[in-house]
């Protein structure tokens, strides 16, 4: 296939690329920098100049191609959720559109983050506008185009994807210790975060790209839940800091999510796409990555 990729000069994007090589496909990269398109060139990808609140550019995008996965997501301000969520529900609307009637594949991605505290949720659970947050609106707009003549599917990220050069929540929790001289977790420290190494990531994006029936919701998971005192610990030691419970607050806006208690299982998704994950997990890597050398 031809794919057009979304974020593929992005951390989980520019895992994916070359995945599709692998398995023998080419790729349009969306870049909507001159430093993206070079890196995009660089690495064999075809360029696709634009962004996402580019719709025309997306659909001339995906009507070129014969599939398609979004992994884009802005994160431009991360405090205002709302508005990165709009601005992926326009995108998948504009994608979706282009691939009516064609049973071509649509890969979406959405987020575990806001399912039912206290215990691990699967793939068969649908998200609700009401408890999934502005992202599950983003999943059920996806899923609209599969009475439509999509095969499309959404894989759902957890928390924390991690790996080389990611620049996502985990090295946030890291910046602030830093900054604080202590290195916290909220309450008893019991909320559980899933976790999944970016590579499984980019490994279950192929798959669900070639296998994946429409409506399908697949979990991007390897570690089902760690505790936050456990990631805060981990910290804790590797930069030589306390380690204790602070307020929500201490964490800014990000002290929301480090509150959740979400664990989640990939046990369907393991089994019905035959994925594991082969990567370190999110505390492996903290000990042995590159978390904590600074340039």
């Amino acid at each position: 296939m031809r794919v057009f990729l979304t974020g593929a000069s992005g951390f989980v994007g520019s895992a994916i690329v070359p995945e599709l090589f692998r398995a023998g496909h080419r790729v349009l990269g969306l870049a909507r920098s001159d430093a993206s398109a070079a890196k995009l060139a660089a690495a064999g990808v075809d360029v696709h100049r634009g962004e996402l609140m580019d719709l025309d550019g997306l659909r001339r995008g995906a009507a070129a191609c014969d599939g398609v996965i979004h992994c884009a997501f802005s994160h431009d301000d991360f405090t205002d959720r709302a508005g990165n969520c709009e601005k992926d529900r326009n995108a998948i609307e504009a994608l979706g559109s282009a691939l009516v009637g064609s049973e071509r594949p649509l890969v979406i991605t959405s987020g575990i983050a806001r399912f039912t505290p206290g215990r691990a949720v699967t793939e068969d659970e649908m998200l609700d506008v009401s408890t999934g947050g502005a992202r599950a609106a983003s999943e059920q707009l996806a899923f609209s185009f599969a009475s439509r003549g999509v095969r499309v599917s959404s894989l759902r990220l957890p928390p924390s994807v991690h790996g080389e050069d990611d620049h996502g929540f985990v090295p946030m929790l890291i910046e602030i210790a830093r900054k604080s001289g202590r290195s916290g977790y909220i309450g008893d420290g019991e909320s559980r975060w899933p976790a999944v190494h970016r590579l499984d990531a980019a490994r279950l994006f192929a798959l669900a790209l070639e296998k994946a029936p429409a409506g399908a919701r697949l979990h991007a998971v390897g570690d089902e839940g760690i505790p936050t005192r456990e990631i805060a610990g981990v910290i804790g030691r590797k930069l030589g800091l306390p380690v204790e419970s602070v307020p929500k607050e201490h964490f800014g806006w990000l002290g929301a999510f480090f509150a959740l208690d979400t664990p989640a299982s990939s046990a369907l998704t393991q089994a019905r796409f035959g994925w594991k994950p082969e990567q370190p997990g999110l505390l492996a890597d903290l000990e042995h990555g590159t978390y904590f050398a600074r340039t």
